[in-house]
């Protein structure tokens, strides 16, 4: 008997590997002629490229989406010499691999529903594998979206070392490449939020440090702000004040309501943290001391 072959099995055997290159290193002439020649050199395919010289630190920065036919080792046995040359910080990450994401969450629902939403319609490469938070409130939505859901309340320290505790052996169990603060309403550890460095992301709304407390919203309204907005940032151990990824505003009306600037601010936090998360999937971040560099 002859063994017959379909053409989506050809076609899946011959599709190439996607990669994501990211290089970051002191800036000097011929990096992209080495790195590219790399890629060359494993019959690959430049799909997409950006680079970046910051006049600030003198850094260079690049992002490369590439198809190949060789397996990651391959490529990177073609590139580790391109790193020893130019001394550079190389990553390769599979394009196509979904990047496995903790949720943290308090109460408020709208952030963690638009990253939920996104995922399963297949618009954020993310896997969210478990939902942790300090109240109940998100368990009916994490059923809806069949992700595992936690609660462990905070009431002191204690529960609070507890909560900390137990990120860390999920990160460490499944996997998690990213830790999301999606409205997580307590203060992260500075022990915790050195070990996320690079790799944990807070929004909050725009008027930090003006507007603090628990109803900033109130507070914008009785002074009369014209925008409303938020901010999606790297959690450090300087609270709210890590590297900046993603920030919107939207104009205000003095006829709007409390309840109508909460519902328009909600909508910059989702948004605004969604794309945030959607970039650093896609590994579009790099960091440059305290800012970010983002090839969009």
């Amino acid at each position: 008997m002859t063994e017959t072959t379909s053409p989506a099995s050809e076609s899946a055997k011959s599709r190439p590997n996607h990669w994501v290159l990211t290089l970051v290193c002191a800036d000097r002439p011929g990096i992209v002629h080495a790195v590219t020649a790399a890629i060359v050199a494993s019959a690959g395919n430049v799909i997409e490229l950006q680079q970046f010289s910051s006049r600030d630190t003198g850094r260079f920065f690049l992002r490369l989406e590439v198809d190949t036919p060789v397996t990651r080792g391959a490529l990177l046995a073609e590139l580790n010499p391109v790193a020893e040359r130019f001394d550079a910080e190389i990553r390769l990450e599979d394009a196509t691999r979904a990047i496995r994401t903790l949720v943290l969450g308090s109460k408020a629902e709208h952030c963690a529903n638009d990253l939920l939403f996104r995922q399963r319609a297949g618009h954020l490469p993310i896997e969210v594998t478990r939902i942790l938070a300090n109240h109940p409130t998100l368990g009916d939505l994490a059923g809806f979206y069949d992700v595992p859901f936690e609660h462990l309340p905070i009431a002191g320290p204690e529960d609070k070392a507890a909560f900390e505790d137990r990120v860390r052996r999920i990160i460490e169990e499944e996997g998690i490449e990213l830790v999301v603060l999606a409205r997580y309403m307590q203060i992260v550890s500075p022990e915790l939020c050195a070990e996320l460095e690079g790799r944990a992301i807070n929004i909050h709304h725009s008027f930090l440090p003006g507007f603090k407390g628990a109803n900033p919203y109130r507070q914008a309204h009785e002074r009369g702000v014209k925008v409303v907005g938020a901010t999606a940032h790297f959690v450090t151990t300087d609270l709210d004040e890590g590297p900046i990824i993603e920030q919107n505003v939207r104009r205000v009306d003095h006829d709007d309501t409390v309840k109508e600037l909460q519902a328009m601010g909600q909508d910059e936090e989702s948004r605004t943290l969604t794309q945030a998360v959607k970039w650093f999937a896609e590994h579009r971040i790099l960091l440059d001391g305290q800012r970010t560099i983002i090839f969009k």
